[in-house]
């Protein structure tokens, strides 16, 4: 008796069509390896590279926001758009409302076609985090809170108002001159993250008024 295996037979279609033969089919045993996994486009999917992927759903996110009649807050027409230039806000009296002023203005435009009128209030208060073990504060969270009214000028009506809040934060273990200068720039910054947090609110409820 011959010790070599019997080739398996090479099954035949059983229609005509000029297809041929099929190849010869063999189990796979446990000892044998798997087959690799095909890459992202490879196989019977036909899928396209990641980078082409990521490239089309960019391009089609804004068709399909339009087609559902959402309009993006800085698209053309819409709530930021409408404000940019229309809102005056009010004199600032010290350097907080300056500082608070300024990135509104750098956020919404200088006022050219005013409809609108600001007003706020602004709060702070600078509170010790850091202690040393003989009660010297080495750091200071200094929190802000505003409240702000947005009025139409013409009749007078409130259209938008709130309250934000925020912190920063600042080291006082230099100097008296270097503590002051961060004092100051931890001030300056949060009065543009409440600056952000307002016109950020403003053109969320912009669409019901504006």
């Amino acid at each position: 008796m011959s010790s070599s295996k019997a080739t398996p037979p090479t099954l035949s279609l059983p229609h005509a069509g000029g297809r041929g033969s099929v190849a010869p089919v063999h189990s796979r045993t446990a000892s044998d390896p798997a087959p690799p996994s095909p890459r992202v486009g490879e196989g019977g999917g036909g899928g396209a590279p990641p980078g082409q992927l990521s490239r089309r759903l960019v391009l089609a996110g804004p068709l399909a926001l339009a087609a559902c009649g959402f309009t993006p807050a800085y698209a053309p027409g819409g709530g930021a758009d409408r404000l940019v230039g229309t809102i005056w806000v009010q004199d600032p009296t010290d350097k907080n409302a300056f500082d608070l002023v300024e990135r509104l203005e750098e956020r919404l435009g200088r006022p050219r076609d005013i409809r609108y009128d600001l007003a706020f209030t602004i709060t702070t208060e600078a509170v010790g985090v850091g202690i040393t073990t003989d009660n010297k504060i080495t750091r200071f969270n200094l929190k802000g809170v505003i409240d702000y009214t947005l009025t139409e000028r013409a009749s007078g009506a409130r259209v938008a108002g709130g309250r934000v809040q925020s912190f920063t934060a600042y080291s006082a273990t230099g100097s008296t001159v270097a503590g002051l200068a961060a004092e100051e720039d931890a001030a300056t910054r949060l009065m543009r993250l409440l600056a952000d947090q307002i016109v950020a609110r403003l053109i969320a409820a912009s669409a019901t008024w504006s």
